[in-house]
């Protein structure tokens, strides 16, 4: 079956935070999320699922493990298992991203101090 944003699973997280499920399965999870300016998640890590950050449109931060790697459209970074990282968007315009995490993380998040 043919996904798209306008089809997939929706849901708001965050203050005005927007996801859409791509892939929903135990051992695959795909979303497409999208940031406004301004916004970020809570600073978590994960202690069995890897992810994948990949930047669609806009510029985005992501802290990881206490350094930040400013990411542009096309341009991505993997999250091993246990190290803490955040997503910020601190521009001025949205972030369209897709974040891939192998297994899902439902039940595998947990809160990190802030850095």
């Amino acid at each position: 079956m043919k996904i798209s944003k306008q089809n997939a699973e929706h849901y708001i997280w965050g203050a005005a935070c927007d996801g859409w499920h791509l892939v929903k399965q135990p051992e695959l999870s795909v979303i497409h999320e999208r940031m406004p300016a301004g916004t970020a998640e809570v600073r978590h890590y994960h202690k069995q699922s890897r992810q994948f950050f990949f930047v669609l449109s806009g510029t985005a931060e992501l802290e990881l493990n206490g350094e930040a790697i400013i990411l542009g459209p096309q341009e991505g970074v993997e999250v091993p298992p246990g190290v803490p990282h955040q997503m910020k968007n601190a521009s001025d315009t949205e972030a369209e991203f897709l974040v891939i995490s192998h297994p899902q993380t439902r039940g595998d998040r947990y809160e990190a101090e802030p850095v």
